[in-house]
């Protein structure tokens, strides 16, 4: 896409930024937009998933009909059902009138399921059926109804990984991932992230009559390696309480980091596994103090480390050990030491 064409897109749909991962998923979704395929969006909470979805309905054959978007993650399991395909009168308690549902509000139009991976199993094998036939069933009624709607999924799950735990239907995974779009997480964009606070704090100065904010060069840093858990979303709402609530213009690094979590400081580069082996060793930390503090029950202290050595296995010795800490006869105050060693023991392990 000549840099020009995608510039224009960027305006349109209020995108910022020019990294590579960004400018892809955006080429990908004008390219698939003008035919029917079925499109999963794949990225974080605050990421700009549903601008996506936007450029994809806007440039498709359905852009003169309605853009509905659905956060499934949203609606109670036991209506979602009504509100997606509609309902009969007296389907069902409350139901006092039919009515449609989204997906016949979005006739010759587009839907965007947010969550999907948060759907209940029963609820995608009737979107199974939407997707393999055009055809919805309201609640409470046996009438096959014809609809033609453009699907945009999202999620910010593993899908694959909710499959394998039974969690999410394979056949409908791969209906709905005939062409999959990545959005990047803001951490891994730094140097977009200024041009978006640049951005918001526009925003904000011409919202409230206020001179815009900027950054000296030590704030911009912690901006730039701060890792941004809720991805664009934070960021603006971060540009807004310091636009607020600052008097000076210029901010610095002090200030900046008023406003940021101190944990949230440095870049997120691990992967999966080791997230979780340090999530592991919170787990342990928390143990430890629990058993120093005897505020828990012995019983339910065990249950949780009988949880956690099943994700990581120790040696019979190590175990035999743990097994004799929480005997009945064990008293952690005054073994502190012996808790302090097995702990020890397992963080070594794990490195």
């Amino acid at each position: 896409m000549a840099v020009n064409d995608l510039q224009k897109i960027k305006t349109q749909f209020g995108i910022i930024g020019n990294s590579e991962s960004l400018n892809k998923a955006i080429e990908i979704a004008t390219v698939v937009a003008p035919t029917m395929l079925s499109v999963l969006i794949t990225g974080e909470n605050g990421s700009g998933k549903e601008s996506i979805a936007k450029i994809v309905h806007t440039l498709s054959k359905c852009k003169h009909g309605n853009f509905i978007s659905i956060n499934c993650g949203a609606i109670p399991e036991g209506t979602i059902d009504a509100e997606l395909f509609g309902n009969e009168k007296g389907a069902f308690t409350g139901a006092v009138a039919a009515r449609k549902g989204y997906f016949e509000e979005a006739n010759n139009g587009t839907i965007f399921l947010d969550e999907i991976g948060e759907m209940p199993l029963n609820t995608q094998t009737k979107l199974l059926r939407v997707l393999e036939n055009n055809e919805i069933i309201k609640v409470g009624s046996s009438k096959v109804q014809k609809v033609n709607v453009r699907i945009v999924a999202a999620t910010n799950v593993n899908l694959l990984q909710a499959i394998q735990k039974g969690k999410f239907r394979e056949d409908l995974y791969y209906r709905i991932n005939t062409i999959p779009i990545i959005i990047p997480p803001l951490r891994e964009r730094h140097d977009d992230i200024l041009l978006l606070a640049k951005k918001f704090s526009n925003d904000y100065a011409i919202g409230y009559n206020r001179k815009p904010i900027s950054f000296d060069s030590e704030a911009a840093e912690v901006l730039k390696n701060y890792s941004f858990p809720g991805n664009v979303r934070q960021l603006k709402n971060i540009i807004f309480q310091i636009s607020a609530l600052e008097k000076s213009d210029v901010i610095d690094k002090k200030t900046i980091e008023k406003y940021l979590p101190n944990q949230q400081l440095v870049k997120v580069c691990c992967n999966e596994e080791q997230e979780k082996k340090n999530n592991y060793l919170v787990e342990l930390e928390f143990l430890y103090k629990m058993l120093l503090e005897s505020k828990t029950e012995i019983s339910n202290i065990k249950n949780l480390l009988t949880h956690m050595l099943q994700e990581f296995p120790m040696s019979e010795k190590l175990l035999a050990a743990y097994t004799n800490l929480l005997s009945p006869n064990f008293d952690p105050t005054k073994n502190s030491q012996t808790v302090k060693h097995l702990l020890k023991n397992h963080d070594n392990k794990l490195k």
